[in-house]
């Protein structure tokens, strides 16, 4: 007799709520990074930063910081939506979740920073965010299975940083599970969130120098 886990009822929106998290703070954290850097540079406050005694790295902290505190935000309001309105109550976790929003938003904004290095317009910059956002949602398991893939896109997916990160949500909302079911997951999203921040943030501060 087959039985459905976590989601008996196969109701969409006990599956798609928890992974609102990834969607917002993927889309919208990586673009706003990307797009007010770049408006920083075409106002010229950039500029006027670098002939001032402040250090390059503090100049990358203090514009990406704002953007760490909102995404968390976002997560907490998001948590609370989905527990009184949507009536989806986290199963795990909660301060787990916030850890692993916090190591998520490396890779956003190490996105973010990477874009706007490359960019001269806004406009250019949302669509370079776009264009890397859009393959990491429909390759991440957000909408489609990752088993149902063909092999060589599966093996895709795990330069993928989102994959990882859906995986954790949905195990910490659904399932109730903890550090000793996701760990894997974690390690995973530390090191590449780590590598594409660090380089991001290399890449930032020698284009201010």
């Amino acid at each position: 007799e087959p039985r459905i886990w976590y989601n008996p009822n196969l109701d969409s929106v006990t599956y798609m709520v928890p992974a609102v998290i990834c969607m917002i703070l993927a889309t919208v954290m990586t673009a706003a990074t990307a797009v007010s850097l770049v408006k920083e540079r075409e106002t010229g406050t950039l500029e006027q930063l670098i002939v001032t005694p402040v250090r390059p790295i503090e100049v990358m902290l203090g514009k990406t910081f704002p953007f760490a505190a909102v995404g968390l935000v976002d997560v907490g309001l998001i948590v609370l939506l989905a527990r009184y309105w949507f009536g989806v109550a986290a199963a795990g976790s909660i301060p787990l979740l916030f850890l692993s929003a916090a190591i998520f938003l490396l890779t956003t904004l190490g996105l973010g920073l990477f874009i706007s290095s490359l960019s001269r317009t806004q406009q250019q910059a949302m669509l370079t965010a776009f264009f890397v956002i859009i393959p990491s949602v429909l390759l991440s398991g957000f909408i489609f299975p990752i088993e149902n893939m063909p092999q060589p896109v599966q093996w895709l997916t795990y330069l993928i940083p989102l994959r990882y990160f859906v995986t954790i949500v949905r195990g910490i909302f659904l399932q109730g599970v903890g550090m000793g079911v996701l760990w894997p997951q974690f390690a995973a999203l530390v090191a590449s969130g780590g590598a594409i921040f660090a380089l991001s943030a290399a890449r930032f501060q020698k284009r201010l120098g």
